[in-house]
């Protein structure tokens, strides 16, 4: 078998939006012990002005059904934003281009917002609250510090992660500090499997924040040797690491 070129092709199909169907068959893939959409429905009652912070491609905002004219979105990667353009704006959706760590400023006015949510993107606390109507809410839900860490050393163990200490237990102080009340809180950690490493080279090459500058070429003895645990396991495994956060401003 020509693992070399299969693995390459995969890697080469590099993700657009946040969709991860080419996985289907592929993976199994677990959940933590809340729906993030169903929390987020919960505040969607008439009238609410809603912001979701790196929407990726709007598939999980387009999810919600909430009106377009209530409806704005960020997106900070010019791929996803130029299909957020080509996808949401035509539906009324009013797409801007933000990226927290590049610019903390929001490009919205104070309270502006009655309910702002973020699914795995950075945020900028005090201008996620100056963004919010008083008593308005922010819910996130986030990628933890440990997150494929275990995986990631195994396939690229040169890559330096940063943020292994970004957890539930370090940002619930911050939201308090921040001048937030949190009304709710979780924290997870579940098992993703890969079914075949092709998926796994994929999803390497779309996450360059969880396995940096992966390549097979350069990680190519490390992918033979999850090939082994493959055939003897049936699997791949990944350890997956979320929280969550309900706030309301105070």
């Amino acid at each position: 078998m020509d693992w070399k070129s299969q693995w390459q092709r995969e890697e080469r199909e590099a993700m657009k939006g946040w969709d991860f169907s080419r996985l289907a068959g592929r993976w199994q893939e677990g959940s933590p012990p809340w729906d993030y959409q169903a929390k987020v429905r919960e505040f969607l009652r008439q009238g609410v002005r809603l912001l979701d912070l790196g929407t990726g491609g709007g598939e999980v905002l387009l999810s919600l059904g909430h009106p377009p004219e209530l409806t704005w979105a960020t997106e900070g990667w010019e791929p996803n934003y130029r299909l957020c353009l080509k996808r949401l704006a035509p539906m009324g959706i009013h797409v801007e281009k933000y990226d927290s760590e590049t610019d903390p400023r929001l490009p919205f006015p104070d309270g502006a917002f009655d309910l702002v949510i973020d699914r795995h993107e950075s945020y900028d606390l005090p201008e996620v609250r100056r963004v919010l109507r008083k008593g308005g809410f922010f819910l996130t839900q986030q990628v933890g510090g440990m997150n494929s860490r275990a995986l990631s050393r195994r396939l690229v163990p040169e890559f330096q992660r940063g943020m292994l200490d970004f957890n539930l237990e370090n940002e619930a102080p911050r939201f308090q500090a921040a001048g937030f009340r949190i009304m709710q809180q979780n924290q997870a950690y579940y098992e993703n499997r890969f079914l075949d490493v092709g998926a796994l080279c994929w999803y390497a090459k779309t996450s360059p924040w969880e396995f940096g500058d992966f390549s097979v070429e350069g990680c190519y003895p490390q992918l033979l040797r999850l090939q082994e645990e493959l055939e003897s396991q049936g699997f791949i495994r990944d350890l997956q690491h979320r929280f969550l956060i309900v706030a309301k401003k105070q």
